[in-house]
């Protein structure tokens, strides 16, 4: 008897996933619970475990292919000899790789009727596309002069009618014909679905928000000197390096809870004002950028918020971040100094209405007291919303989070 190995529940939000890389062939022997495909979503990388012992008798969906909730991805044959139905499988891959083309094609053409309409979609049904990753000219509006509502979002959701992911990523690769000479020493890769999700939630952030950001610079000599003193009884205790983002962390904590605006997100005409800090780190990885959430960061102490940071950022490199570790972010941190970056202008991780945006600490003179002294100095920069945070509150955060750095007991006596 086979059993078949299906496509888990993603996640919030994730309704489908792309098949990444298979890690046994047909006719290989499979444990119980090891892994035994990758899945590619939106948001992170799911490695499926194998539902039963047996072998590996057919692979459905192949490395590449969109698959949706409950797919069926293979199946396992009990014991071995199995392998004889490798050829059967190869008879039907063709028909949903040929299936999938058609089912993608059709929501543009039904949609297409709706470019013309001059409402744009209700609030409720906006946040609704957003969160489900669809474009309003995917849906047949019923509303006055074909404005897309609340009800016709879910039943478009319900229809299974998904992001057109493949159409976009054709219109930011159109170019002009190459020369032949270079052409021919050209290689063209796909996006994966991460890079595709953060090119889209990326724009998406620039067309939506009044997006500004404020610059200052801190002197990091107080940090700096405290961390050196204390590294080592640190790390002897907790287990973990005291680096900067503990730091920085716990002040942005600080900030926000004098500046709520600053944690705030918009939705529709209202403002949803959170009385808790989920504050998401940028981490950098092979695959791309992600941004998993250190939860209720303000209630955390700074040790506790560096182990976090660092039980995140090695899930991240090994591509073993869940749903739970990318969700519900209501600030971010993104770190650049780490590569060398001097100045930057970070861009919004949409909802959220703020990020602020770390850079390399360089020794710079400065003027204190009447003298020119010289101290190891970082640009800070606030990317923020101005719908819903005004420039003195954008201002006042900088200056609050330079503060706590540069006189770190601050943090400690929560002033």
């Amino acid at each position: 008897m086979a059993t078949e190995i299906r496509v888990p529940t993603l996640g919030e939000s994730v309704s489908e996933a792309t098949v990444g890389t298979w890690f046994k062939k047909v006719g290989d022997a499979i444990k119980a619970d090891e892994p035994i495909v990758e899945l590619e979503t939106d948001k992170v990388t799911i490695e499926v475990p194998a539902p039963a012992a047996g072998t590996l008798s057919e692979i459905v969906a192949q490395a590449g292919e969109t698959v949706g909730l409950g797919a069926l991805l293979g199946q396992i044959a009990e014991g071995a000899g199995a392998a004889a139905a490798a050829p059967a499988a190869a008879e039907k891959k063709p028909e949903p790789v040929a299936a999938a083309p058609a089912a993608a094609a059709r929501p543009p053409t039904a949609a297409a009727p709706q470019t013309s309409t001059s409402m744009p979609p209700a609030p409720a049904s906006a946040k609704l596309i957003a969160e489900n990753s669809l474009s309003a000219d995917q849906i047949d509006g019923s509303g006055k002069r074909g404005q897309v509502l609340k009800g016709d979002v879910l039943a478009a959701v319900a229809k299974g009618i998904s992001a057109p992911a493949a159409a976009e990523p054709a219109q930011v690769q159109a170019r002009a014909p190459a020369p032949a000479e270079d052409a021919a020493r050209e290689e063209r890769v796909k996006m994966t679905r991460l890079r595709q999700t953060i090119a889209r939630r990326l724009k998406d952030a620039q067309n939506t928000a009044a997006m500004l950001t404020t610059y200052n610079e801190v002197d990091m000599s107080a940090v700096m000197s405290l961390r050196s003193k204390y590294k080592d009884i640190f790390e002897k205790k907790h287990g973990v390096k005291l680096g900067f983002m503990g730091f920085f962390t716990k002040a942005v904590t600080h900030a926000l809870k004098e500046l709520p605006a600053v944690n705030a997100e918009i939705d529709g005409t209202e403002i949803i004002y959170k009385n808790f800090c989920h504050v998401g780190v940028a981490v950098g990885t092979d695959k791309g950028l992600v941004v998993p959430v250190v939860r209720d960061a303000d209630q955390m102490s700074i040790a506790e918020i560096e182990k976090e940071i660092g039980r995140l950022g090695k899930a991240a490199r090994d591509g073993a971040l869940s749903m739970a570790d990318m969700q519900g972010g209501t600030f971010t941190i993104s770190n650049g100094g780490v590569y060398g970056s001097l100045m930057s202008s970070p861009i919004l991780n949409a909802p959220q209405s703020g990020i602020l945006g770390m850079h390399k600490i360089q020794d710079r003179p400065v003027a204190i007291g009447g003298q020119v002294v010289i101290r190891p100095m970082m640009y800070l920069a606030l990317s923020y919303d101005h719908r819903i945070v005004d420039g003195k509150e954008a201002v006042t955060f900088l200056v609050r989070v330079k503060e706590s750095l540069e006189d770190p007991e601050r943090l400690v006596l929560d002033l």
